[in-house]
């Protein structure tokens, strides 16, 4: 395993294909990292010079039945305009027909990246089938999140994994009473090839001509180097309310 001298950033270019997102059925925040994440990398590549044309391939969301009850489907109005209309979207009945659906996604080229979401810890979703989503993703290049919803960290080979959070949103610059563009608080306890850390990802919401989003900003508030994170650029008045109410 290479010495792990790296520190993550987004729009870094790395040779992950399986990522993990563990995070809690109560909020969006799982699935919601899980597509910044996906964006980001859509806009490295596409400020790639070898990219002479736009990513304008499909892309892919698989849920389990359990998934689909806790977090919906995906609202394809509240996704960035430029996705909404190459949304493939597949309702598992079980894991196993959900990390099939994943698994013959990743060997389909025509699609731009997979994003997968499955409840808690199933059987089927073991290490071997973890492993084998790894292998179609590094082979075919296409690359896959799969999004863990109130799940433990169980052993799996996904060469990144994340545990995500909603997180206080800044203050829109115009009208501070709207509200801000999503936060959260992510932390990488496992990857190969970075350093873990703590961070506060959000989007800078400016939308770049021919991008497919605003540019992901990240501001490291622990790991190596980290420096205290200002709270008042991250956290809104308290008014007549404690601060932990968020």
């Amino acid at each position: 395993m290479p010495a792990r001298t790296a520190r993550w950033r987004p729009g870094l270019a790395a040779t992950c294909h399986h990522t993990e997102v563990f995070a809690s059925s109560a909020e969006a925040s799982g699935a919601g990292l899980a597509l910044a994440l996906a964006i980001d990398a859509l806009r490295a590549a596409a400020a790639d010079p070898a990219a002479d044309v736009p990513d304008e391939r499909a892309w892919l969301w698989v849920q389990d039945k359990a998934a689909l009850r806790l977090s919906g489907r995906p609202y394809r109005p509240g996704l960035p305009a430029t996705l909404r209309h190459r949304l493939i979207h597949v309702a598992a009945d079980k894991p196993e027909d959900a990390l099939f659906a994943l698994e013959e996604g990743l060997r389909c080229r025509d699609l731009a990246f997979v994003i997968g979401e499955i409840a808690g810890n199933p059987r089927a979703l073991n290490f071997t089938a973890s492993r084998r989503l790894s292998l179609a993703a590094e082979k075919h290049g296409v690359p896959l999140w799969l999004v863990r919803l109130d799940a433990r960290r169980d052993l799996g080979s996904a060469r990144m994994r994340w545990d995500a959070a909603p997180a206080p949103s800044q203050p829109p610059r115009w009208n501070p009473q709207a509200p801000g563009a999503p936060s959260w608080a992510a932390g990488l306890f496992r990857a190969h090839t970075f350093q873990p850390g703590q961070w506060i990802l959000r989007d800078d919401g400016l939308v770049p001509h021919g991008r497919p989003h605003g540019k992901l900003v990240a501001e490291l508030v622990s790991g190596p180097n980290a420096s205290p994170p200002d709270h008042g650029d991250l956290v809104r008045r308290a008014g007549d309310r404690p601060l932990a109410a968020g």
